[in-house]
């Protein structure tokens, strides 16, 4: 409980000996007037001066408002115990709404309580202490077990297991030793390390995270903006409703003024439209902290909404669906033996960066004589011309030995097929592979558990490549061979059908396609800065699992959403009619008021709990 609430619960206890003081003692006339008007005035002067403050600022129809009206009311027609117990009853339930939503807000801000407090930094033989935020590029870390990683780098020297738990949702812990790269936010578990700062704490990834979360409330929901509106044009009308009440029936002879007047003010307390107001942003703001906490990170309330919609999802294949590392999976020599092919592919292809002629590198293992190598010639889309001891060799696809005259042919592996040929004599092929993730299949299959009717993969490689992987992972169709500009081109024909579509890229060079989707949602973006700016939702490790559990998410907070606009406007509804017609009175009002927030608000909180296994009921309900 904060400082603010408890000295609105030590005004309640007084305001409530001092009513009771009031109710018991024999008054009559003006001193029982100003017996009730003490405990009146010692807790409801803040709601009464927030009502007179926000007219002259031009905001008249609050809750304030309505409160202040209400009770004044009373105490004109003579209901002095009523008005005072009504704006104590009613501080009774903003003190418990205050808790409820100050407990949520707490439980939100745990979760993403990642930010490191300081940086040990070795400046020479010294450990100098200083915040992250003064730490520059390329400085040492000293990293004890315990300490929080401050910001992103490498480890240059020691080893440990560090705790990603906070980013990425994965409770086990990962080792980690020199040349590896650990980021901000994760824990230090086990031994102590030296860390080369890589990018500044503005640039770094526990930064990163905090900002999106912090700006996941400024993008509204339909839902949202829907009670935005409501409550705009809400408020007035129940103003008006409520005058119309006290004025019409008695003029029209249906009543005595008082009688009316009272009913008035019941429809005004009744009116209060907060549990809507609050319970229904707080829902999305329980549904996003849940969701970081899975270390799936939503940018706005708008993207979770369209995220339970989807019934369309189109990935990515490298980096995606596969784990985008590629391996010498195969070599079929024509004749030599496969250390002798494997040799002279690794001389060839050792000056290269590309992925593919890193894996020929990676698989070779021993030592390279580069001084074999003479001229490297580039030969777009079709490979390289390389001088290896004097003679050229060519390393490339089939329509590089088509176009030197060798006599190839085709391997019965799926993957990257690399062939080679020397003076026109064809040496044989290296087959590289792109591995399946171990959970792509089970995450394609949860979302045909979800209800998402069409899955698709597009992919820039080969037929065969595309073929294997689509088989294995289970999707419904696929598309290969795509340029960037082609896939927008299948996402835009997939969008006309009317679908709801989200599209899994790695976030770098699917930019174009993640931004024109419903929903564009990042794999692997620890440490991407295009995959954050791009996408809608960003999964913090690099599990397609971790998709079918953004959408569970996103469903159960809008079914939150829903159940507390119809309580709330169900219950609402029920008792303006009945305070209309004299059958609620003030207790009535504000308990129905007071209670209705309460209960929604609790309901909102259930949005930050964490996933229940998969199970046939949860199946069934989602």
């Amino acid at each position: 409980m904060s400082r603010k609430q408890k000295r609105t619960l030590a005004r309640i206890l007084i305001a409530a000996v001092l009513a009771a003081g009031a109710w018991l003692a024999p008054l009559d006339g003006v001193w029982k007037l100003a017996a009730f008007a003490v405990p009146y005035l010692v807790i409801g002067y803040d709601v009464l001066w927030g009502s007179l403050r926000n007219i002259l600022h031009g905001q008249v129809f609050d809750e304030m408002f309505l409160m202040s009206v209400a009770t004044l009311g009373a105490f004109a027609i003579g209901e002095y115990p009523e008005a005072a117990a009504v704006m104590l009853f009613y501080q009774v339930g903003e003190l418990f709404q205050g808790i409820a939503v100050g407990k949520s807000r707490r439980s939100i801000a745990a979760l993403m309580d990642i930010r490191p407090d300081h940086a040990v930094v070795l400046r020479g033989k010294e450990e100098v202490t200083l915040p992250p935020d003064e730490v520059q590029l390329g400085e040492i870390l000293m990293i004890r077990p315990g300490d929080r990683v401050p910001l992103d780098g490498e480890i240059i020297e020691g080893s440990t297991t560090v705790n990603t738990s906070a980013l990425t949702g994965e409770s086990l812990p990962v080792d980690k030793s020199a040349g590896d790269k650990v980021v901000s936010g994760s824990v230090n578990l086990t031994g102590v390390v030296r860390v080369r700062v890589e990018s500044i704490y503005a640039e770094s990834t526990v930064a990163r995270i905090l900002e999106l979360v912090e700006r996941a409330a400024e993008k509204k929901a339909r839902a949202e903006n829907f009670i935005t509106r409501f409550a705009k044009y809400y408020t007035p009308c129940v103003v008006i409703g409520a005058v119309l009440l006290a004025l019409l029936p008695p003029l029209l002879n249906l009543g005595e003024w008082n009688i009316w007047i009272e009913r008035a003010l019941i429809f005004l307390v009744i009116s209060c439209p907060c549990a809507l107001v609050i319970s229904v942003p707080l829902t999305f703001f329980g549904g996003i902290g849940g969701a970081s906490r899975e270390g799936i990170l939503i940018k706005g309330a708008n993207d979770l909404e369209t995220l339970a919609q989807v019934d369309t999802v189109v990935f990515d294949k490298t980096g995606t669906l596969t784990k985008g590392v590629f391996a010498v999976n195969a070599i079929h020599p024509a004749h030599l033996t496969e250390a002798a092919l494997l040799d002279i592919a690794a001389a060839a292809e050792s000056y290269s960066s590309h992925p593919v002629a890193e894996s020929i590198v990676a698989a070779h293992h021993g030592h390279i004589d580069k001084s074999r190598v003479g001229k490297i010639t580039e030969l777009a889309g079709l490979g390289l011309e390389a001088v290896i001891d004097g003679e050229p060799l060519y390393v490339g696809n089939a329509a590089l030995m088509e176009k030197v005259g060798a006599e190839w042919h085709e391997c019965h592996l799926s993957g990257t097929v690399i062939h080679l040929a020397r003076k026109g004599e064809y040496l044989g092929h290296i087959v590289i592979s792109d591995e399946l993730k171990p959970d792509a299949a089970a995450a394609v299959a949860a979302l045909r558990t979800l209800g998402v009717k069409r899955t698709v993969m597009l992919t820039g490689d080969n037929e065969k490549a595309a073929q294997a992987a689509a088989k294995e992972s289970g999707v419904d169709e696929y598309h290969a061979g795509l340029l960037p500009a082609q896939k927008v081109e299948h996402v835009e024909a997939l969008l006309r059908t009317g679908c709801k579509l989200a599209f899994v890229g790695d976030g770098i060079n699917d930019a174009p396609v993640l931004t024109r989707a419903d929903v564009g949602i990042a794999m692997g973006a620890l440490g991407s800065d295009a995959a954050i700016e791009s996408a809608d939702v960003v999964l913090m490790d690099d599990k397609p699992s971790k998709l079918p559990a953004a959408i569970r998410l996103s469903r159960r907070t809008m079914r939150i959403v829903k159940q507390n606009i119809a309580f709330a406007l169900l219950v609402k509804g029920a008792l303006l009619l009945l305070g209309a017609v004299g059958i609620a009175n003030m207790w009535t009002a504000v308990f129905g008021d007071v209670g209705v927030t309460v209960l929604a608000i609790l309901n909102a909180m259930r949005a930050m709990k964490k996933l229940p296994p998969m199970n046939d009921k949860i199946r069934q309900n989602t």
